[in-house]
């Protein structure tokens, strides 16, 4: 690994004005997003890949990745102060953070999440930039027959997204690929499912499916009222008051547990590593492993600071570990990297084994700005937190005509097609009713992006080898891990059948993503 080529991009992020000043203006809206309930992470990306449009691939990724990577820990003030989580990981900081603001440590309890947050994506980014050298001969050896079966591990990650759901993942997943077939057929030239549309030639925009299965269901369901204010009516606003003080105390309590620190953000960087795996999880699992250490585990549940700082580091260092198979297998990690995925896609950038050859520079500007962003929003939460709560407050249905209209904007500049409008009403409403029924909508973004990857990939190794690739050692490796994978997700939804007090019960539940 060139020292020179890490090094130089840290500088270029730090003294090109239009890359410092992108990451300056995600911060604040990475914080908005993780307040206000009923936007979150994922929308926020749809939202603003219609600005990012037509951007060069490096400041589009930046400005994405950035928001993106300090979303939960926005969340952190408004799931501590009220005791509302506003996404799904931060659910864990419930557990000890609101007890210790009814019992008036507010601002230690915010103290500790928010430094927490901060030293685990910073973490998060250290780790993963250790681990790429070991990676890197690895990825260099694939052929089109490890980038077919890569894709199909990566189809395989529905079974995990879908929860106990999943049949409707498998169909959902399903849909999703056929949808991606839409366009001239790569091998012949054919049209398929284009039913003489020159404006479906080009194949389904991935953009236009993302925004159309997110943006519109959700503001119909915030339209209709389904998401009001955050604020915890039985929260005493005096119990929520603190000073700088107090936070500065909540901040010495990760150096006097730095083991735990340490530990727990190395855990959510290699959780985060697993396709499939789950946001929710990496808080959850450090929380386990701070109660499990811990000599006196009774304090847990009742105000234990230890229980606030190991789900805020895990809950960051996550995002970096991520970054890993989304950018080098095209194996998004989760729900929110498979919508950053197709935004990558979109922005020019060509997620695969090839990135380390020929946008090694692009991959360490990444890692830098998810570091650079995790260290400015932790300086400016721990400086301005307590007015920036007030956000938790707003009430997301007047946010409706707004993301509506920047939703539709998104999905004409796509395409640059009037066509595009009418294909945004029908996977809205598709998106609609799948939201309705808690179905799991991360699937479609997998079958939509890793389908025509994976029929791209077996005609290249078809022409290579024939059906004998098949029977190679690789392939016969990337199957057993596809059976391992299918069958530990199946056993795991039949736990989650077999009773409501199973232990999958704090499983991420995708039915709202």
């Amino acid at each position: 690994m060139d020292p020179h080529v890490i090094f130089s991009s840290l500088v270029g992020l730090l003294v090109t004005p239009k890359l410092l000043g992108l990451m300056l203006l995600a911060v604040p809206l990475g914080i908005f997003f993780g307040c206000v309930p009923g936007l979150g992470g994922k929308l926020g990306i749809v939202l603003l890949i219609p600005f990012v449009y037509g951007m060069d691939p490096l400041p589009g990724a930046v400005f994405l990745l950035s928001m993106h990577a300090i979303v939960h820990t926005g969340g952190i003030v408004p799931s501590i102060l009220f005791g509302v989580p506003t996404n799904g990981p931060e659910a864990p900081l419930l557990a000890d953070g609101y007890p210790m603001v009814r019992n008036g440590q507010a601002g230690r309890a915010l103290g500790a999440a928010l430094s927490a947050a901060g030293v685990g994506g910073i973490i998060g980014v250290i780790c993963l930039a250790l681990i790429l050298p070991v990676v890197e001969p690895f990825v260099l050896s694939f052929s089109p027959i490890e980038f077919f079966w890569l894709a199909i591990i990566g189809i395989t990650l529905i079974s995990a997204l879908a929860g106990k759901m999943l049949v409707q993942g498998l169909i959902v997943g399903c849909f999703g690929w056929l949808i991606g077939m839409i366009g001239l057929d790569p091998q012949t030239g054919v049209q398929r499912f284009t039913f003489n549309q020159l404006f479906l030639w080009d194949g389904f925009d991935v953009i236009s499916g993302v925004l159309a299965l997110y943006a519109l269901p959700e503001m119909m369901q915030l339209g209709r009222g389904k998401r009001g204010d955050a604020g915890n009516p039985g929260t005493n606003a005096e119990v929520t008051q603190y000073t700088f003080a107090e936070v500065w105390d909540g901040v010495k309590d990760n150096v006097r547990h730095w083991g735990l620190a340490i530990t727990t953000a190395v855990m959510g960087t290699f959780i985060g590593m697993i396709p499939g795996l789950g946001g929710e999880a990496a808080g959850w699992m450090c929380y386990a492993f701070a109660v499990s250490r811990s000599k006196d585990p009774e304090r847990f549940g009742k105000g234990a600071v230890e229980g606030v700082i190991a789900p805020s580091t895990g809950m960051n260092a996550k995002e970096g570990g991520g970054l890993l198979p989304t950018l080098f297998f095209g194996v998004p990690a989760g729900s929110g990297m498979a919508i950053m995925l197709g935004a990558l896609i979109m922005l020019g950038i060509k997620p695969g084994p090839l990135m380390i050859v020929h946008d090694l520079p692009l991959v360490w500007s990444l890692i830098w700005a998810i570091a650079i962003s995790n260290l400015l929003c932790t300086v400016f939460l721990l400086i301005v937190g307590k007015h920036m709560s007030s956000i938790a407050h707003i009430r997301a249905e007047v946010l409706v005509p707004v993301v509506l209209v920047f939703a539709l904007l998104g999905t004409y500049l796509a395409k640059d097609h009037w066509e595009s409008l009418l294909v945004f009403a029908g996977m809205g409403a598709i998106g609609y009713v799948m939201r309705r029924n808690r179905w799991p909508r991360p699937c479609f973004i997998i079958g939509l992006v890793l389908g025509p990857t994976a029929e791209l990939s077996f005609h290249k190794a078809f022409a290579l080898h024939g059906l004998t690739f098949l029977v190679q050692p690789t392939s016969l490796v990337m199957m057993a891990i596809i059976v391992v994978t299918l069958t530990l997700n199946l056993r795991k939804t039949y736990r989650r059948k077999a009773g409501p007090g199973g232990a999958g019960h704090r499983a991420p539940t995708t039915g709202s993503i």
